[in-house]
């Protein structure tokens, strides 16, 4: 267990693009390595904080990234309202946390592979890499990020996470982006990028 005082946490909360998601800032960390998601309370594996925020109403996911958390909902409740259930949420779990928790999804994905996000095609690491670069930090900044799923016959499968899953414009203007940037950085003009 952390030695987090309630009175010492701090949420700051910002909208995002996607009008059913906001981002909750915290002052402490939320998930130490990687990321996480969650769209059900069965995924939650005993994590009090994760249990509490998805049993919120509404709440179809909850994405987890260094100290953010996005809550992705479904408008049943007043914005305003749902800021301070998930901030009471935070305020009230966040103390008995572990940021240091690792998803099942995770483990299986670290038992399959010893170096984050390395593939064993060269043509995946390279998007990656200009992922990383290019088109990550933004979704990240707004309280989302995508996972490459597959690559198959000039078909690039993606996964929205966070704030990104469901919005208008990821679906539009940013997949058109992701695109862009990979056919021309790349080379390679055949490249469909599909979301899944």
């Amino acid at each position: 267990m952390s030695n987090i005082k309630t009175e010492n946490i701090l949420v700051r909360v910002q909208d995002t693009p996607n009008p059913y998601a906001l981002k909750f800032i915290v002052n402490y960390p939320l998930k130490n390595q990687g990321k996480a998601t969650f769209s059900d309370v069965s995924e939650a594996q005993g994590l009090s904080l994760v249990e509490g925020l998805i049993n919120l109403l509404g709440v179809k996911q909850v994405y987890f990234f260094e100290n953010t958390v996005t809550i992705t909902h479904e408008g049943l409740l007043p914005a305003e309202e749902l800021k301070d259930f998930v901030i009471a949420v935070i305020n009230t779990r966040l103390p008995i946390h572990d940021a240091n928790f690792v998803t099942e999804k995770e483990k299986n994905q670290f038992a399959a592979t010893s170096s984050k996000k390395e593939h064993t095609n060269e043509k995946l690491n390279e998007m990656e890499e200009i992922l990383d670069r290019t088109i990550r930090p933004g979704l990240q900044a707004d309280g989302g990020d995508l996972e490459i799923i597959s690559f198959d016959n000039d078909e690039l499968r993606i996964m929205y996470q966070g704030a990104c899953g469901g919005c208008p414009s990821a679906m539009m203007g940013t997949l058109d982006a992701i695109q862009g940037i990979l056919r021309q950085e790349m080379s390679y003009p055949e490249l469909l990028v599909v979301p899944i």
